[in-house]
């Protein structure tokens, strides 16, 4: 597939932080994608909670389940728009590399842990992760991926840690958040297809879990249309409960995608870029229609309410931070109780919360137990 002249051409890229001979057979974003792919943080991915903890069911989501979907929406999506799909891919699979274990409330315990030591952010740490903490090169640490790639994991940065990195890396992948510039179209495009496999894989969770009900989320503009739609096609799809619900999601994933492309080709076309620079320089082109962008905050708030605040999801994230917190502080005061390469680092706090946010939400829990003496799960 051709690509648009707006896209990330790798023949283009401004290059990695150590300079490498070109693979013979792969472009420079496939190989940021392989190398993802064989990484440690990648593979722990599979016992990283979304929103149901790992030892609630197997079939809930988790880190990995959530970016491989991602990858497949952002992928569809980047080939309407002639935009490179292996950087596309790159990005969606390593958005989540410094996620905690328990979700966002073991970021946010983490965060509170490390206030007085520079705070933590996942977008951030998933940025460590692929620049420092993967140890599988003679020559360097990290993963050493391209410029393109770093820039579309660093999704969210505090203008804080965005001068700190600057002064590192000078007109690196966080300037654009001190000069108010976007990312490539492609990080764009994954940010939003983010939040579309978000929206879609809470819902079908949250009612397999039986937390939240059709007739709740019938109340849902975004859900209802697609829910009427559904039976209108298939009058007795009502009797089949969960078919009725892969049903309305089906439909609902479709048409956000073809939103998003339609929405994208008409800022393109309005914009007009001559190449990826320009575009980083046009303002956000990926994104819903205004219409479509309601809709989608309209089910992010009910998720939130019904979901993400139930009663019984707020009892577990309660003690996964406790968890966390008790962890953290059994480390500090103990770091022998970590590998050597935690134990002997120049930052102590800032090697706690390294450690901790590599676990995975079982070894977490185990240690815990082990450290304390308590189970709480």
């Amino acid at each position: 597939m051709s690509l648009a002249p707006y896209a990330c051409d790798p023949a283009r890229s401004r290059g990695r932080r150590f300079a490498e001979a070109a693979a013979p057979t792969r472009s420079e974003y496939q190989r940021d994608r392989d190398r993802i792919v064989h990484s440690t943080a990648f593979r722990r991915l599979v016992y990283k909670t979304q929103v149901f903890l790992n030892h609630e069911g197997d079939l809930f989501r988790t880190r990995l389940t959530h970016s491989l979907e991602v990858a497949q929406l952002a992928r569809s999506i980047a080939r309407s728009l002639h935009l490179n799909e292996d950087l596309v891919e790159a990005i969606a699979l390593a958005h989540d590399l410094g996620h905690t274990p328990f979700g966002h409330a073991g970021q946010d315990a983490l965060h509170d842990c490390m206030a007085q030591h520079g705070g933590f952010e996942h977008n951030l740490q998933s940025l460590r992760v692929v620049d420092c903490l993967e140890h599988r090169y003679a020559d360097f640490d990290g993963l050493n991926l391209s410029f393109e790639a770093r820039e579309g994991i660093l999704k969210h940065c505090s203008r804080r840690h965005a001068r700190h990195i600057e002064a590192l890396e000078p007109d690196g992948v966080a300037h654009r958040f001190l000069a108010g510039t976007q990312p490539s179209l492609e990080a764009q495009l994954c940010n939003l297809a983010d939040e579309i496999a978000y929206n879609a894989h809470d819902v079908d969770d949250g009612v397999r879990s039986g937390l939240i009900t059709l007739d709740q989320l019938a109340e849902v503009p975004l859900f209802a249309r697609f829910h009427q739609e559904a039976l209108a096609h298939h009058p007795g799809l009502h009797q089949r409960g969960r078919r009725l619900l892969f049903e309305v999601i089906r439909r609902m994933l479709s048409q956000q995608v073809y939103d998003v492309i339609d929405t994208t080709r008409a800022a393109l076309a309005r914009e007009r870029p001559a190449d990826a620079q320009q575009a980083r320089l046009s303002g956000p082109l990926v994104r819903f229609s205004r219409e479509m962008r309601s809709a989608s905050t309209e089910l992010k708030r009910f998720l939130f309410r019904a979901l993400y605040r139930h009663p019984q999801v707020m009892e577990t994230t309660n003690h996964a931070r406790r968890v966390v917190r008790e962890l953290f502080a059994a480390y500090v005061a103990a770091p022998e109780e970590m590998p050597p390469d935690y134990r002997d680092a120049p930052l102590p706090h800032r090697a706690v919360a390294d450690y901790i946010a590599g676990m995975t939400d079982r070894f977490a829990i185990r240690e815990h137990e082990r450290l304390t003496g308590t189970r709480l799960f």
